[in-house]
């Protein structure tokens, strides 16, 4: 997982707690090889790299399903 953007649901911190918790990783920069990158408000370059190369966008609510499911 990557994070992008101001999230509203949860600090940076906490947000990396649940990924690990659920056995997740969270790197800081985007690659082809991240499943995901998580969008907060205003996201930057990450975001745009992600479009690019084609790793799988969710916003929170999407990330929230994704850990809870």
């Amino acid at each position: 997982f990557v994070f992008t953007g101001k999230l509203k649901n949860f600090s940076r911190s906490r947000a990396k707690q649940l990924v690990e918790k659920a056995g997740g990783r969270v790197v800081s920069s985007v690659s082809k090889r991240i499943d995901f990158v998580v969008v907060g408000e205003d996201p930057g370059s990450k975001y745009k790299k992600a479009q690019e190369l084609g790793v799988k966008i969710l916003n929170e609510e999407e990330f929230i399903d994704l850990l809870s499911s």
